[in-house]
């Protein structure tokens, strides 16, 4: 699993999305985009936007999630009335699954449903795999995150990249963290949602995505 930074266009062969950004505009601030991939999608993270392409015109605001699917080789986003936080993907992925924004912070007391771990933890998300491969990228806060039983330090612009079957976790929390999720298409047994050994049966990573 490797991490990857926010305007790096160096991910490896079995990635769905090959390039991402975390683009912060101040408040009025437009930016002009230039498309990068046969597919492309933006998901905004805090503020208020505008998100013009084609003949469209979309408000964005907290968890809006817009696929740029038309001809257009631009598009365009300008902030509103508060500076705004956005995340932009390209690739080349035939389908998608799931995506959106999770938070992670400290317990709060829930039960922690996953799989057994061997390492120090303090939030109670849960250790889980997929009938997919996922992508987490953390636009505000820092933690640990874990995948293929190795541990990295993220923080905001790192992109987690988890191919189907790893069991992944998000144990340590430093600053709050909120961060996109992207998932794409199903394979093998063809089931939605996060997947535990204990629930599910055992997990058959693609060894060769990592």
């Amino acid at each position: 699993m490797p991490i990857t930074k926010s305007g790096e266009d160096n991910a490896p062969a079995w990635c769905g999305l090959s390039y991402f950004e975390v683009v912060t505009l101040a408040k009025g601030e437009t930016r002009d985009f230039v498309r990068r991939g046969k597919r492309e999608k933006i998901i905004v993270g805090t503020g208020t936007c505008e998100i013009r392409f084609g003949d469209e015109v979309v408000a964005g605001e907290f968890k809006t999630n817009v696929d740029l699917q038309n001809d257009s080789d631009h598009f365009a986003v300008r902030a509103l009335d508060d500076p705004a936080t956005l995340v932009w993907m390209c690739g080349d992925w035939e389908t998608e699954t799931s995506s959106g924004i999770f938070q992670v912070g400290k317990s709060d007391g829930r039960e922690d449903k996953g799989d057994a771990i061997d390492y120090a933890k303090e939030t109670s998300f849960d250790c889980h795999y997929h009938d997919c491969d996922e992508y987490w990228i953390v636009y505000e806060g820092s933690g640990v995150a874990v995948s293929e039983g190795k541990s990295y330090e993220v923080g905001p612009g790192d992109c987690v990249a988890t191919g189907m079957g790893f069991h992944h976790d998000f144990p340590i929390v430093h600053d709050a963290v909120k961060s996109v999720y992207f998932e794409t298409g199903l394979e093998g047994e063809g089931r939605r949602g996060h997947l535990w050994d204990h629930t599910h049966g055992g997990a058959v990573p693609q060894a060769e995505r990592v």
